[in-house]
């Protein structure tokens, strides 16, 4: 497993970062064990999850959490071995909260919920607590004096951002600036070869700011993975596409799958090897329902994209300039 430096941060984690999003709700207890185990020992030290997560499918929020927590109190150095990475913003349903339960972003919303995912995760604490969307209600001397003190108390060691635009992360940074502060190391962010807006400004200001790109849906919500081209199994995410795909589009994936059969490849490893491609990259989320999921996209960290692949990617899934990624990632 290659490793990298998240962000402009000392923390080095593994190129595939295991999500962990199916499980509860879609993933029993028992497989996601296994995943978590073959994820540690196949070299994967950076697991990611939210506390939202488990809420789906009749679930309640907190249940991906629980399990996570169960399998850490197994021992065997399963939680020393990891980078642990979480997050907050939703309402998790507590009546505890209040008027405060709402979505948000402030520095009570902030402290409550950790302390319950740390309960759930039976950890004492977090390598990165991330904030799942903006709150354009709680201001950056609020949240970054919330992290501050978290950080001071040993809750949490790293901050960073999912969902966030380019000048968000630009307000956010000044502000950590002006305060002496690290502010953001990580931003989670939707990017693939089907969605790659982010090319023209998500993409270059993380890279010009120093922050790891931790990429969600790489595969398109499913779709990069063939399967909309074959049977589609239930639990799948690119079911709900099934017939509703346009015509376009289905001739992308068309050429995408004759190009991966000639590079001997699954076209899941290879959408997430063309991520591992791009410098401002710091690990795609691959988020298993089955350890067999798991063990395929192993295979995607040591996929090397030739030059002539990487054009013809581009020209079967065009940037939106009509460029490749290097082209809006320049330092």
């Amino acid at each position: 497993m290659r490793y990298t430096s998240l962000g402009r941060s000392g923390l080095r984690v593994s190129r595939l970062c295991l999500g962990t999003m199916n499980f509860g709700p879609n993933t029993g207890e028992k497989d996601s064990f296994a995943i978590m185990d073959m994820a540690l020992d196949a070299g994967i030290n950076f697991f990611d999850t939210a506390n939202i997560y488990g809420a789906r499918n009749g679930g309640h929020a907190g249940w991906t959490e629980e399990i996570m927590g169960r399998w850490f109190a197994q021992g065997g150095g399963r939680r020393n071995k990891i980078a642990l990475a979480t997050k907050f913003y939703a309402d998790m349903g507590d009546a505890g909260d209040g008027p405060n339960g709402a979505d948000g972003l402030s520095a009570f919303k902030m402290r409550r919920h950790l302390e319950g995912s740390l309960r759930r995760l039976q950890t004492d604490h977090v390598e990165l607590y991330q904030m799942h969307h903006r709150d354009d209600r709680a201001t950056w001397e609020e949240i970054w004096g919330a992290y501050e003190a978290l950080i001071g108390e040993g809750k949490l060691l790293y901050a960073g951002s999912s969902n966030f635009g380019a000048r968000h992360m630009v307000k956010a940074q000044w502000m950590a600036d002006r305060r002496n502060f690290l502010g953001l190391v990580s931003e989670q962010h939707r990017y693939n070869l089907l969605c790659r807006l982010p090319e023209l400004e998500v993409v270059p200001a993380a890279r010009e700011l120093g922050i790891g790109l931790v990429i969600w849906s790489p595969l398109g919500m499913g779709m990069l993975s063939g399967s909309l081209l074959k049977s589609v199994e239930d639990g799948q995410r690119s079911k709900k596409y099934v017939g509703k795909v346009s015509g376009e589009t289905m001739g992308r994936l068309q050429a995408y799958q004759k190009l991966c059969d000639g590079l001997g490849e699954a076209p899941a490893n290879v959408a997430l090897a063309w991520l591992l491609a791009n410098p401002a990259v710091a690990c795609p989320i691959v988020g298993p329902r089955t350890p067999e999921q798991l063990q395929g996209a192993l295979r995607a960290a040591e996929i090397e994209l030739a030059p002539e692949t990487m054009a013809e990617l581009d020209r079967i899934f065009p940037g939106p300039g009509g460029e490749g990624p290097e082209a809006y990632s320049r330092g």
